[in-house]
């Protein structure tokens, strides 16, 4: 007798075949009997006990389950004339007589002694026919539903009244979709596939973590986990094997990046930075503003890096305007002290210009020459500045992509910051490393305005050192948030038309560049049109940007509406990361219901920036779904960046957040969620570095199971610090 085991191809597997194989594995990636078992119950339904069809509720909606005795059962055509029927009064018609092809439903009429329901049938009707004869006893469970008055069920599942589940059990839902029904792998045939994989290859699965850590952690073996996630013979079972398979999950992801990180960190030479010197000093001193908490905490962070002689590869995580780019300058002035130079990147050129003026304020005090290299240098230009990094005299260089062409040369590169670096390509951002010409990489600061929330932070970027700039600065005003319907747009234009002869700028934000005719949404082109109708010159000017548009063309328009020439920039969210205009103090986002909560969030944060009190204006539509509405309410509630993070990783799910998407995990989760499991993934990763502060490199033999589990889970992790 064939006995499967657990790297067995799924189509061999008893019930199963080539068709459901396919189906199996295109859309739950099934392709072994190992990997079935892996898939598990996303919800449970209670079968543990039986109700009264005379006690049931018309509105209740949730599965139910009923131990009840066929009355009559009768075949209906499509006029719901009977076609033939049958009662146990008289011996019913034999069925190779009967037309099943005239009948378009089964009705059965079943009663349990509290009251009487139908049961429709609308497909396997001669089957069903058969099995379903008057005086026999069965136990049906389905969803009850109303229809013309009367309480039904469509299509309950049939089972036997000596049935296992007469005894009653927790049963478990498993994700599915039209393509595995159409291939008949229903939720009963899931639970009866998994009963039989269980029963072939539960005795000979291995156990996957250490004896010492099931003790410590009080952790249920991993056969009486599996078992009980699929088939809980309790609710207390069930909760230890789901916290046994997510702490493990977790567990291992995370020993997986701090096993990195803690390789990393005792193999890769750092520069060594022992001074601050008098170029931070004098910057520091000339301050206008006191430093917040948060920036002097991330700063002695990273001078505890520098001085370390290990590479330094920091996330430095502020919402907008919490100061990140003060902290950048900073970084480099100790690198300057000690001899260096640095390097700013930027994704764009609106936002390198912006990072370079402000930096040049800064840096007034200290004589450190400051650059500006992007796409548009003149050649003129171009040529001084390779020349000034080459012979060190200039000490920051600020820039695009342009910094990395091979022409460009430093004398002594020793910090390398890059300002939202997940716009920044992988072999893009490796060039950097190639520039020193001491063979020792430069220290890595890595910055993003894009609030990450705490659980992916710590998944994505476990290998890195996180510092999170958490407070504002002070007199920063918070910005007042409101929704409208597009049906108060005259009270709306009356307002933008009071800022501006108050002599304040607005932006207008739109999710659509052309005419779509799915969507029913405000579009960019049109919107201009209506703005300018609305705001008509003289006096009004209004500015376009979008992605379509030429470097050349977005610059001339965005530094229009920056230099205050510009009334208004009507644009679609490129101008999401990096506009900096402190007299924009309207911000008018068309359509809000299209954005994610985070973009919102940043689109808001380019108002605020000036002494003025601002205004963020969500424009939507009449109708919203609830998570819509959910999003925007909760945008004009608060304005914490990072809550809103969490809320909407909550919300969208880890894989949605941009520039964080699920690919970039090093492990698909099966059973655990980074947005509902932090408290466990807080556990796992504190385990994790227990673990490893004992064992750093998984050598002694009590850690063996766990060198053999990361190798079968195949953690691959795009390598966000050091690029080599």
């Amino acid at each position: 007798m064939f006995l499967p085991d657990l790297d067995t191809d799924i189509k061999f597997m008893k019930g199963v075949g080539e068709k459901r194989a396919a189906a199996l594995a295109s859309e739950l990636d099934v392709h072994t009997v190992g990997d079935l078992i892996r898939t598990y119950p996303f919800r449970y339904i209670d079968r543990s006990g039986f109700q009264n069809i005379g006690d049931l509720i018309p509105s209740d909606t949730s599965f139910i389950q009923l131990k009840a005795t066929v009355i009559q059962t009768s075949l209906l055509s499509k006029s719901g004339g009977v076609v033939c029927e049958k009662d146990g009064s008289t011996p019913g018609p034999d069925s190779k007589t009967i037309a099943f092809n005239a009948a378009r439903r089964l009705s059965c009429l079943v009663s349990d002694g509290t009251g009487t329901m139908e049961l429709v049938f609308f497909r396997g009707i001669r089957y069903t026919w058969t099995q379903l004869e008057p005086g026999r006893t069965f136990i049906f469970f389905g969803k009850p539903n109303i229809f013309n008055g009367r309480m039904n069920m469509v299509h309950p599942e049939i089972d036997k009244a000596d049935s296992a589940l007469a005894g009653g059990v927790m049963t478990g839902v498993y994700p599915s979709t039209d393509k595995l029904k159409n291939s008949g792998i229903t939720g009963k045939v899931m639970n009866t596939l998994m009963h039989t994989a269980l029963d072939n290859c539960l005795d000979r699965m291995q156990e996957t973590l250490p004896e010492y850590i099931l003790k410590e952690k009080g952790l249920v073996g991993l056969r009486y986990a599996i078992r009980n996630i699929h088939f809980p013979s309790d609710q207390y079972a069930l909760e230890k094997a789901t916290y046994r398979l997510k702490f493990e999950e977790l567990f291992l992801l995370q020993l997986s990046l701090l096993k990195q990180k803690f390789i990393k960190s005792r193999s890769s030479r750092g520069i060594v930075m022992p001074k601050v010197g008098a170029a931070f000093n004098k910057c520091y001193e000339s301050l206008p503003y006191e430093l917040t908490g948060a920036q002097k905490r991330v700063i002695k962070e990273i001078r505890a890096d520098l001085v370390s002689g290990r590479q330094m590869n920091r996330l430095l995580q502020g919402d907008v305007g919490s100061g990140k780019t003060m902290v950048a300058v900073l970084a480099s002035l100790i690198a300057i002290g000690n001899g260096f130079q640095a390097c700013i990147m930027a994704p764009t050129e609106v936002l390198a210009q912006q990072h370079f003026a402000n930096i040049s304020k800064y840096l007034v005090p200290t004589g450190v020459k400051v650059a500006l290299l992007t796409g548009s240098t003149r050649q003129k230009d171009r040529k001084e500045i390779h020349e000034g990094l080459e012979d060190g005299s200039i000490g920051i260089i600020v820039g695009t992509h342009a910094l990395i062409e091979d022409t460009v040369k430093f004398r002594n590169l020793g910090l390398a910051v890059i300002d939202e670096q997940h716009r920044f390509g992988v072999d893009q951002r490796a060039k950097l490393w190639g520039k020193t010409n001491n063979g020792i990489p430069p220290h890595v600061l890595v910055m993003t305005a894009t609030p990450i929330p705490r659980t992916l932070a710590m998944t994505l970027y476990g290998d890195l050192d996180v510092s999170v700039i958490d407070e504002m600065p002070p007199g920063r005003k918070p910005v007042v948030t409101m929704q409208i319907t597009d049906s108060r747009r005259p009270a709306l234009n009356r307002f933008m038309r009071d800022q501006i002869a108050l002599g304040r700028q607005v932006f207008v934000v739109y999710p659509l560049i052309f005419e779509s005719q799915e969507l029913d949404y405000k579009n960019l082109e049109q919107g201009y049109e209506n703005i300018v109708r609305d705001f008509p010159f003289p006096p009004y000017k209004v500015a376009i940007v979008h992605g379509q548009q030429t470097n050349d063309v977005k610059n001339f328009n965005m530094k229009a509406f920056a230099e205050g020439r510009a009334d208004i920039l009507v644009s679609t969210t490129v101008i999401e990361v990096g506009v900096d205009v402190p007299n924009a103090t309207v911000m008018v986002i068309e359509s809000a219901e299209r954005f994610g909560l985070s973009q919102l969030h940043q689109l808001r944060g380019r108002v605020g920036r000036g002494q003025d009190k601002s205004y963020c204006i969500l424009v939507h539509g009449d109708k919203m779904s609830k998570e819509s509405r959910k999003r925007l309410e909760l945008l004009c509630q608060t304005d914490n960046g990072f809550e809103l993070a969490e809320e909407d990783m909550k919300m969208r799910g880890p894989g949605d957040l941009e520039g964080t998407q699920q690919s970039g995990l090093p492990i698909n989760l099966s059973i655990a969620s980074l947005a509902k499991d932090g408290r466990i993934l807080q556990e796992a990763h504190d385990y994790a570095e227990a673990v490893l502060s004992r064992d750093e490199f998984l050598q002694g033999p009590e850690n063996r199971l766990l060198v053999s589990a990361l190798r079968n889970q195949k953690f691959q992790k795009i390598d966000y610090s050091k690029i080599s």
